[in-house]
């Protein structure tokens, strides 16, 4: 025993200089420091299963939830630009399983008893859920670029109506509620045509309300619709939402058509295109946060496993030795919400971090008391030194890898055809007009400019910053706007503006009066044909 107890201390000394990425560092910081507070403390029971070495080397992976026929197959299909093995399509519940579609050499399906017997697949806890859900669980693997860098996991099309009646033979949100604790992003797809949220997409909402960080929503088939239309409906959509979620924080909406078809009500294309930039964004950046979100998900763990430890022992410390064992456990199971209140108190510790009141004491009831742990400090302090110590290391480390790997992006697919060319977001627009044009793009409008200009009064051909103040104001735009614009149009750095430089001023006032961004440098094909050949690069 001595030795076990001077072998725990080391590992609480342990220099984390001995870690060679965060991935390692996760993985010994939970098997050295949380497991051992989790097993003892009946974590694995309550809550989640243990966590394996294939939970922190996986790729990110993105959790597609959504009612029958929203498109959640088809939204997969366009961002790989490729069907997958395993995929059918149909305006009926045509995906009636939980899909992981992987990266792989070759085309194959893996099916679920394989699959959660695979070491170096994140699955294997989903054992614990039964043939019923194995018989409907595969991984679909392909060699696809998008999928060298993320996993999609497809579900089963969520029911409504008298087809939820029919039961599934598992526990449908609580797989659903395994995934959205490992996953990186979990997207939920609603039908611009249907919006009725049913019992069971309600139920699945809430169980995965604990990772609202992670949530993000699609309005899809919304090209279907007129823009009045759209508007109704988005209204609705967000007033359902808040309804179910009941925070005060708006999850984002992405609106859109997610698939290559023409669009049926061309309207709205330039938000559709604008939406569906800022949503392959958010899934771009996902590689390069996946350590980040790792690391996020472990703290989040490691609070909970205290508070689980404080319940139990807490529980422990209350039952008699001898008697009135079984009184006692129903008891306390009741009082509950009053042990939740004294630990919170005593330990100082956060209500949002208690798990659900209801939750607990249903599980409670299967459970024997007397086998519970009594508090053991030195487990607790181990976690607490993690907390405070290792995980700031691990984040320095973060940041660390993030610098020195290159840039981290999804690539491939419908990626691809986002990046550049003319059909390129905001090619063409904005501070872009003019981009591929050989006559000078602000020369259009110049004319107009230079009736204004030459009313300031210049001196050999410039006005002075005061002059030009005086009417850039006029665009109501506030002094830092401004302020960068003058930095922009002043060319040659001599604190005045000729008239082809305010010409440019009034442009990229232009620019920004119709909602567009300012580039952060000027781009060639706005350099004033005068002062090209002379800008310094």
């Amino acid at each position: 025993m001595k030795n076990r107890a001077t072998m725990f201390r080391k590992n609480l000394k342990k220099d984390p200089e001995l870690f060679q990425n965060v991935s390692e560092g996760l993985r010994r910081l939970y098997r050295t420091k949380l497991f051992p507070l989790e097993d003892t403390y009946r974590f694995h029971d309550f809550h989640s299963p243990a966590l394996e070495d294939a939970d922190f080397d996986n790729k990110p992976m993105v959790l597609l939830v959504g009612q029958y026929s929203t498109g959640k197959t088809t939204f997969i299909r366009h961002l790989m630009e490729q069907d997958f093995p395993g995929m059918r399509i149909g305006p009926e519940p045509t995906t009636d399983s939980f899909i992981a579609v992987m990266h792989g050499e070759q085309d194959g399906v893996i099916p679920g008893n394989a699959l959660v017997v695979d070491p170096k697949k994140p699955f294997r806890k989903l054992n614990a859920f039964g043939n019923a859900f194995l018989n409907r669980f595969m991984c679909a693997q392909m060699p696809n670029p998008v999928l060298e860098s993320i996993s999609i996991i497809d579900t089963p099309g969520i029911l409504s109506g008298e087809k939820q009646r029919i039961s599934r033979g598992y526990d449908f949100a609580a797989v659903l509620e395994w995934f959205a604790e490992r996953v990186d992003r979990i997207i939920l797809l609603f039908d611009a045509h249907k919006l009725d949220i049913s019992d069971e997409f309600s139920e699945v909402i809430r169980a995965l309300k604990n990772h609202e960080d992670k949530m993000r929503v699609v309005l899809n088939k919304a090209d279907q619709i007129s823009t009045q239309q759209l508007m109704r409906v988005y209204g609705a959509l967000m007033w359902s939402l808040g309804k179910i979620i009941n925070t005060p924080e708006v999850v984002r909406v992405y609106i859109g058509s997610f698939w290559a078809q023409p669009l049926l009500v061309p309207d709205n294309r330039k938000l559709f295109e604008a939406e569906e930039q800022d949503l392959f964004v958010d899934i771009q950046s996902l590689p390069r946060n996946a350590a980040l979100r790792k690391l996020n998900d472990l703290i989040k763990r490691a609070r909970l496993a205290k508070v689980q430890a404080y319940i139990i022992s807490s529980l422990k410390k209350e039952m008699p030795s001898v008697f009135g064992k079984d009184s006692k456990k129903k008891e306390l199971i009741a009082n509950l919400g009053e042990i939740y209140h004294k630990i919170e108190k005593e330990h100082q510790i956060s209500p949002g971090d208690f798990p659900k009141l209801d939750k607990m004491q249903e599980l409670l009831n299967g459970q024997d008391f007397t086998k519970f742990a009594s508090l053991k400090p030195k487990l607790l302090e181990a976690v607490e030194d993690m907390l405070a110590n290792d995980i700031a290391r691990l984040m320095a480390m973060v940041r660390q890898e993030e610098a020195s790997m290159p840039s981290q992006t999804v690539k491939g697919g419908a990626f691809e055809g986002t990046m550049s060319g003319p059909f390129g977001h905001g090619y063409g627009e904005g501070a872009s007009e003019g981009i591929d044009e050989l006559e000078w793009v602000v020369g259009r409008d110049k004319p107009t400019y230079d009736e204004i200009f030459y009313t300031l009064s210049p001196i050999n051909g410039k006005v002075s910053g005061a002059a030009a103040k005086k009417e850039l104001v006029k665009s109501k735009l506030p002094n830092t706007v401004l302020g960068k614009i003058w930095k922009l149009a002043d060319v040659d750095k001599d604190g005045f503006l000729d008239d082809e430089e305010f010409a440019l001023a009034n442009h990229l006032i232009k620019v920004k009066l119709e909602g567009h961004e300012l580039p952060p440098t000027l781009p060639d094909h706005l350099v004033p044909p005068s002062k090209r050949g002379t800008v310094e690069a």
